[in-house]
């Protein structure tokens, strides 16, 4: 049907409505087009062309030099020396496992090592460099570069790795780095960038660990031009990273060593400390391990053999390790006593080789006993009862608090991996701790540093110089961070009566220099060094009644593991105190025996500032010690444990 005019005129109004508004759409369309083009091309111009360069240029960081640290004389200890090692890029390489089998037929390689770079390799995006082999000689290096035509994707590099020139004796002092673990990242709370860098390695025990902050340093930067793909095309720029500061130890590294070579054979640990200022001269814990061979990588072989060793060489035990410190505690007992006026020096004890407490003997050493004794010969002779006495006097509490005022069950802060707090119980502990009340016969055992009581080589350290100063010297390990000077262990006066003190100290000389004391076999004879001491031995078995009644095994006749062990605390000179030493010999049966000795050999050593002359020695032991300084000299010698640095 034909549509008449006025319709066809109503049509072609609504068409042209539809198409104006249409095109007013698309016009308003172009128009916010035009108008966000004009923006992003004029007023973001800048934002976009960074972003561009985002996307063209990466910026990477460089880590920096680790600090080194240096013992007390300035010798190295913890040294960043050259590292060669060659890298591969897959991609260049062409068939992997062809080139690598050539390269290893120039340059040894650990079969484990290039299973690991092979792991990783295949993990990595193709163009990413991966390390082969590290710690290479300047003669692979050469033979690489000769080689090159034929190691397609093979290129030497050299960088900077660490490096511990006294190997073992400082391993426990100076621990070791290694690559940033997963497990580290998780106890970092604020994460530097650096430690996103492959292989980067940061501080895992003593004090690379502890001064991780100082001996870090700070991130240098490269820019670098990369392709779409993330492929380096050229670097661009670059700004070097800040060093990290260099650190000196208080430890004197000759001493240290001499000390290790001493404590060869034993499962000991001993303790330096200079009285002066609290400076730690020698930490030393036997058998220990080479720290280099944690850089390294070690080997399977290596970790099962520290790991499973019934010695513990990973352990620090002159830090670490606690001990019942056995009659090395008697000083606190009886300092307890004389300050809390419960004893007298001139007061005597009846020891008849037995005390019964609420019906339980309990008993000295000397089993005939010492008749009737004081506060002076209860310490040379070491007499048990004495103490059963005058600690049931003076009370666990006051003992305890006598303990903390010189050291004891305090967890001294130092930038050690697991300093110990040790344990010096009182009745507060027991009953928050275990539950219990206090009994009479815990203090019994406390009085002669049995029972809870539990003491670190360290903090016996630490009590010794505290009794031969009358100051409340402070360890300290670190003497200068960046040549800045830190704060001394020195000191103020601990407030103990000066009187009791000197009845101490004159007490723990006639210990060693008199006939009748438990250390005399172990004096020192020239008179301007004579030193003064305290024996133990702390028992890591029960004896029983009827043990006891048939005769005490002797140590010699019990397994490793279940003698006594042995424990010695000393200070000299007597007059001018320099030093003090503490040790223990695990298992090692009696202190007079096993630990006087070496304590003696190695404050000698101290005091002399290397080795002594014979006749400090007394005349019956002078052969066999000219005997142990020569293997001694032999172990240390130049060229051996980095001293061809000194």
């Amino acid at each position: 049907m034909k549509r008449n005019a006025r319709d066809n005129e109503d049509s072609a109004r609504r068409i042209s409505r539809r198409a104006l508004v249409i095109g007013a759409a698309q016009l308003g369309v172009v128009g916010a087009l035009g108008f966000r083009m004009q923006s992003m091309q004029i007023e973001q111009a800048d934002q976009f062309r960074l972003l561009a360069e985002e996307n063209r240029i990466n910026i990477r960081l460089l880590p920096p030099a680790r600090g080194l640290i240096f013992d007390l004389n300035g010798l190295p200890i913890a040294a960043n020396e050259q590292n060669y090692r060659v890298v591969m890029v897959r991609e260049d390489a062409g068939d992997v496992g062809e080139v690598l089998e050539r390269l290893t037929k120039i340059v040894q390689i650990d079969p484990e090592n290039l299973a690991r770079a092979m792991e990783e390799m295949m993990r990595r995006s193709p163009f990413v460099p991966v390390t082969i082999a590290d710690r290479l000689t300047w003669d692979d290096v050469a033979r690489v570069n000769i080689n090159a035509p034929a190691l397609p994707g093979i290129t030497a590099e050299v960088g900077l790795s660490r490096a511990y020139p006294w190997g073992a004796d400082l391993g426990h002092v100076v621990g070791y780095v290694g690559p940033v673990s997963d497990y580290d990242l998780s106890r970092i709370d604020n994460q530097d960038p650096l430690l996103q860098i492959p292989k980067f390695q940061i501080g895992k025990t003593g004090a690379e660990n502890k001064l991780e902050h100082q001996l870090r340093g700070s991130a240098g930067t490269k820019r670098i031009e990369v392709n779409a793909i993330g492929r380096v095309m050229r670097e661009l720029d670059r700004k070097e990273g800040t060093s990290g500061a260099d650190v000196q130890l208080t430890i004197d590294a000759r001493l240290q060593s001499y000390v290790q070579a001493r404590l060869e054979g034993e499962s000991a640990g001993a303790v330096v400390i200079d009285l002066e200022n609290g400076d730690l001269r020698a930490v030393a814990s036997a058998p220990t391990f080479d720290p280099n061979l944690f850089v390294r990588g070690i080997s399977t072989k290596n970790w099962r053999d520290l790991n499973e060793n019934i010695y513990r060489p990973l352990a620090a035990k002159a830090v670490q390790g606690t001990y019942p410190p056995g009659s090395t505690f008697k000083m606190v007992t009886a300092l307890a006593a004389l300050e809390d006026g419960k004893v007298t020096a001139e007061e005597t004890i009846h020891c008849k080789g037995w005390v019964e407490v609420y019906g339980t003997r309990v008993h000295c050493w000397k089993r005939a006993g010492h008749g009737n004794i004081n506060l002076h010969e209860s310490l040379k002779q070491s007499c048990d009862c004495y103490y059963y006495e005058i600690g049931q006097r003076v009370g666990i509490d006051k003992i305890a608090e006598m303990a903390r005022k010189l050291g004891l069950g305090v967890r001294h802060d130092l930038p050690l991996s697991a300093v110990a707090e040790g344990l010096t119980p009182d009745k507060a502990w027991k009953k928050d701790v275990r539950g219990e009340d206090w009994r009479i016969g815990d203090t019994v055992n406390a009085s002669i540093g049995q029972g809870y009581v539990l003491s670190s080589p360290l903090q016996l350290a630490v009590m010794t110089a505290r009794i031969a100063t009358g100051r409340e010297i402070t360890p300290r390990l670190v003497r200068a961070i960046d040549g800045v000077e830190q704060p001394s262990g020195r000191g103020e006066n601990q407030g103990i009566n000066e009187n009791n003190l000197r009845r101490i100290r004159e007490s723990m000389s006639d210990v060693i220099n008199s006939s009748r004391g438990t250390a005399y076999g172990s004096r020192i004879t020239e008179v301007a060094m004579k030193m003064a001491g305290k024996t133990g031995t702390s028992q890591v078995r029960r004896i029983t009644a009827e043990e006891r009644a048939k005769g005490v095994t002797s140590n010699a006749d019990l397994p490793w593991e279940r003698r006594d062990h042995a424990l010695f605390v000393s200070f000299a000179p007597v007059d001018n105190p320099r030093f003090a030493v503490a040790m223990i010999v695990e298992h090692g049966g009696g202190g007079s025996a096993a630990a006087a000795p070496i304590a003696r050999d190695i404050m000698l050593q101290a005091l002399y500032e290397g080795e002594p002359p014979l006749s400090a020695y007394p005349s019956n032991v002078r052969g066999k010690i000219q005997e142990q300084q020569r293997k001694i000299r032999e172990r240390i010698s130049p060229g051996s444990h980095g001293l061809e640095r000194a």
